[in-house]
């Protein structure tokens, strides 16, 4: 049998360094290329920080609360010591599907238009936007050369935003897990003993 407390562990401590990864992605989402741009020049699924937000702030909290909730109970010790810390877990964990389907929703759509810049023109814009389905730039790599500035603007985007919502997915999944897990750990209790709270995982 699986323990709750020890699954809520492994979940809290797989979701907190996510959270991390989807924070610096959606930073170095704002420097393409390692480049500093005006913010006119910047996209806007960039700016909804879907992978700051969603996947990064939110995410610090379920993360917590499912480490926390692996330990010892807050209301006494036992086997139904841990139920309390269990039901926070299972808002917290809510909340943090949320989150999780934010940081999916802009990541996807960011990869779906592509990124902003500087086209042959000399004006900033999405070239990649209305090219449709049939001709996509993500299995076209030959379309990249559309962007001028910055350089490897395109590699940059596309690289950081698939890590965004490959890591949102993950947390989504993980979420989900821990709404279960605490629903069951709430009512039926943490099956570790006490000395096995004492020796974490």
């Amino acid at each position: 049998m699986c323990c709750t407390g020890k699954c809520a562990r492994l979940v809290g401590l797989i979701l907190l360094p996510s959270a991390f990864v989807c924070i610096l992605c959606n930073l170095l989402l704002f420097f393409p290329d390692g480049k500093s741009l005006e913010n006119d020049q910047i996209s806007l699924q960039v700016w909804l920080m879907g992978g700051l937000i969603g996947g990064g702030l939110f995410m610090l909290c379920p993360s917590c609360s499912a480490i926390r909730a692996g330990g010892k109970g807050c209301c006494g010790a036992g086997c139904c010591g841990n139920r309390c810390r269990m039901l926070n877990s299972v808002f917290s964990s809510a909340f943090g599907l949320v989150g999780a389907i934010y940081s999916t929703s802009v990541s996807s759509t960011g990869l779906a238009i592509g990124p902003k810049c500087q086209t042959a023109g000399g004006k900033w814009e999405y070239p990649f936007e209305n090219l449709g389905t049939n001709n996509s730039y993500l299995g076209d790599q030959s379309l990249w050369d559309v962007c001028v500035l910055p350089k490897n603007a395109v590699m940059w985007h596309v690289v950081l935003f698939a890590i965004v919502l490959c890591v949102g997915l993950l947390q989504l999944v993980l979420c989900g897990i821990q709404v279960v897990n605490g629903c069951i750990g709430c009512i039926c209790g943490d099956c570790r003993k006490s000395k096995e709270d004492e020796g974490g995982l």
